[in-house]
């Protein structure tokens, strides 16, 4: 049929929720989702991703008593977090309940998250993410921010210094966020532009990424009061990918992505300058 046609593995799952359309495509051991025909992780790789979004942040804050996710409706993220023993409590905030469902119940994703929607330290709360900052009192030890790429006004929003602000707000003493912050080879305008922003709020904002051969070069930021300090970064959980040899690595970027940075702008609900400088980014390598 005319959807199968637009992914290359076969489909096994295809359901629109309320917010999104979902795919599932499965070739030999390589399982993908797609969102609105967007691929988000390939089992393959997504280690590498999710241990580079998890595992540093968790090394560079001293308690892990309670963690927030925003996004993350696959569980892949919370697998990673599972895996510290003095983890207390994890709420996982995604908008659709049609995604963390289908994480929750499909046998072949919760292999993939290894069954952590079953795990009773994870709390999850179906409900946008700024509204939830907005209502909630909680303060965290650590916030992550697992979301999909800023393409649309919805999404953009929950990378503006307006919700950097509340989620600073609802960091513990010593806390620490951590945000997904798109390619900074192909979108490197986009991701200077989410450091930028996180450097308007924050004292320290330290960029970082990873290779994922599914998405090419990606990027992050982790986020605090204090200076990070690369030498006490120490994995402790155990790993598919990640290991202590290549964590300085994961600090440094060529020159080209560097000077990319240069009259980028922080990205505020008022002006919003992300989308455009994601759209950008993916215009050059697709005309």
């Amino acid at each position: 049929n005319l959807e199968q046609r637009l992914f290359r593995a076969p489909i096994i799952l295809s359901t629109q929720t309320q917010y999104q359309q979902l795919v599932v495509t499965k070739w030999h051991d390589d399982v993908r989702l797609f969102i609105d025909g967007h691929l988000q992780f390939s089992s393959i790789d997504e280690a590498r991703y999710h241990e580079t979004l998890i595992h540093p942040a968790m090394a560079a804050v001293a308690r892990h008593t309670a963690i927030l996710i925003i996004g993350g409706g696959d569980g892949l993220a919370a697998r990673e977090l599972l895996k510290y023993p003095d983890v207390g409590s994890i709420t996982l905030v995604d908008l659709d309940p049609g995604m963390t469902s289908l994480f929750a119940g499909q046998p072949l994703l919760t292999a993939l998250n290894d069954h952590a929607y079953a795990a009773p330290r994870l709390h999850v709360v179906n409900a946008d993410g700024y509204q939830y900052l907005q209502r909630s009192s909680s303060r965290y030890d650590l916030i992550v921010a697992d979301l999909p790429d800023p393409r649309t006004e919805a999404l953009q929003k929950l990378y503006t210094r307006e919700f950097y602000g509340l989620v600073r707000d609802h960091l513990a003493p010593g806390g620490a966020f951590v945000t997904q912050a798109t390619s900074p080879f192909y979108t490197a305008k986009a991701f200077w532009c989410i450091v930028a922003t996180a450097r308007s709020v924050w004292p320290s904002a330290t960029p970082f990424h990873v290779d994922v051969p599914s998405f090419g070069d990606w990027g992050f930021v982790l986020a605090g009061q204090a200076p990070l300090q690369l030498a006490d970064l120490h994995i402790t959980a155990p790993t598919r990918f990640l290991t202590d040899a290549q964590v300085p690595g994961l600090f440094t970027f060529g020159k080209d992505v560097v000077q990319q940075q240069a009259g980028v702008e922080v990205n505020t609900l008022l002006r919003p300058v992300l989308p455009g400088y994601y759209q950008e980014g993916w215009d050059q390598f697709q005309s």
